[in-house]
């Protein structure tokens, strides 16, 4: 530090000389609030163009602001429109790939339901003539006990 500052309290604070006064000021009637933040001395013409300036702005980037968030809003709406309108036409798309893969299925269905019957057809004619053999193999089983039978039957000459 290369000057000195006195310790505790401010010379002017304890003298109730501080720029911020504790009661209102001698100019001003009791019973109003005053229009300024504090009681000072009134802004000079500059000073005064230079909180306009500062006022107009903030005012300006309050706008631009507003604005950029007006844009933004505007195209969150255009965005979900615009993607309430691709999963629409999404929906349509998929029913109409799930109707054709229906079609298709009932199609390949018809022809396997053919080819099943077909070989069920097929099955059937040879388990009859699997019975049919069956049936000529027992007749043949019965000739030969038969013949089986009388040649054990049949005294020795």
């Amino acid at each position: 530090m290369s000057r000195e500052e006195p310790e505790g309290p401010e010379p002017e604070a304890a003298a109730g000389g501080s720029p911020f006064p504790a009661e209102l000021g001698e100019d001003e009637p009791p019973g109003e609030e005053p229009d300024r933040p504090c009681a000072g001395p009134a802004l000079g013409p500059r000073s005064s163009l230079l909180f306009a300036s500062l006022d107009a702005a903030v005012g300006r980037l309050q706008q631009r602001a507003q604005d950029a968030l007006s844009r933004l809003n505007s195209g969150r709406e255009e965005a979900h429109t615009e993607l309430s309108g691709v999963r629409d036409s999404l929906l349509l798309k998929v029913s109409e790939l799930a109707e054709q893969l229906e079609e298709r299925l009932f199609h390949r269905y018809g022809l396997h339901n053919g080819l099943i019957q077909e070989r069920l057809q097929a099955l059937g004619e040879v388990l009859e003539r699997v019975e049919e053999v069956q049936a000529e193999l027992r007749r043949i089983c019965c000739t030969v006990e038969a013949a089986y039978q009388e040649l054990c039957l049949q005294p020795e000459a």
